[in-house]
C-alpha cells in the first residue's frame, strides 16, 4: 500500500519489522514441556557423516553446572536451566528476549549406534562430538 505521508509509511515499515523479529524469535526458541511445566528449547546445528555426529547447541547464559546431557536410545537429551540475569541491574524489564528458565531439548539421532565422545561448553554454546558404534 503506498502512502503520501512519510510518518505512516515510517510506522508501517516500523511496524513489519518488529513483527518479523518476533517471528524470528519464535522460530529460534520453542516452548516446550518439562515434567507439564513450560520450558524452552535451544537451537540446534548438526552436521553428520559416516561414522560421526557433530551439534552445536545454543545456550546463552547457561551455567556448565546446570545443564545435564544423556544418550536415551535414539535421542541425546539436554536440559538445564537459565537463571535470571542479576548482572543486569535493577530496574523495569524493557525487553526480554533471551527465554530464561528450564530448558529441555531432544534431538532425534540418524539411526545408528552413537556413544559421546567429547563434550566442550564456550562461548554460549555446548558442542557435542557422538561418534558411532558397532
Amino acid at each position: 500500500m503506498r502512502h503520501h505521508d512519510p510518518r505512516a509509511w515510517m510506522l508501517e515499515q516500523a511496524i513489519e519489522r518488529l513483527h518479523s523479529a518476533d517471528r524470528l524469535q519464535r522460530q529460534l526458541f520453542h516452548v516446550g514441556h518439562l515434567d507439564n511445566a513450560p520450558c524452552w528449547q535451544p537451537p540446534v546445528d548438526m552436521v553428520a557423516n559416516e561414522h560421526e555426529l557433530g551439534l552445536l547447541i545454543a545456550l546463552p547464559g547457561v551455567a556448565p553446572q546446570r545443564l545435564s546431557v544423556s544418550l536415551e536410545s535414539q535421542c541425546i537429551v539436554v536440559r538445564g536451566e537459565r537463571q535470571f540475569g542479576p548482572n543486569l541491574g535493577t530496574g523495569v524489564i524493557v525487553r526480554l528476549e533471551i527465554p530464561y528458565g528450564r530448558f529441555e531439548r531432544r534431538i532425534g539421532l540418524p539411526d545408528a549406534n552413537y556413544r559421546l565422545a567429547d563434550m566442550q561448553f564456550e562461548h554460549g554454546c555446548l558442542r557435542l562430538h557422538l561418534e558411532q558404534h558397532p
